[in-house]
C-alpha cells in the first residue's frame, strides 16, 4: 500500500510503500500525533522512515495492494 505523508515546513511529501494494512497505518499515525511521538514506518525493502508526530501535516493512506499481474512486480 502507498502511504503519502506531508511534513510541516517541508516542500516535498514522503512516500512509503508498505505491507501494513490501512488500519495498522492509521493506528500508528494516531499514536504519533496524540503522543506526540515519532511515526516509524518500514517499507517493502526494509528501509525505515521516522517522522516526528508533531510535524505531520497530513497522511494519505492508499488502497490495499492487490496481487500484481505481469512482469512489473
Amino acid at each position: 500500500m502507498e502511504i503519502r505523508i506531508g511534513v510541516q515546513d517541508v516542500a516535498r511529501e514522503v512516500v512509503v510503500e508498505s505491507e501494513l494494512t490501512g488500519v495498522e497505518v492509521r493506528q500508528l499515525v494516531e499514536e504519533a500525533i496524540a503522543g506526540p511521538t515519532t511515526l516509524s514506518l518500514t517499507d517493502e525493502h526494509g528501509h525505515t522512515v521516522l517522522i516526528p508526530g508533531a510535524k505531520i501535516g497530513y497522511v494519505d493512506i492508499g488502497a490495499e495492494a492487490r496481487g500484481r499481474v505481469g512482469f512489473g512486480g
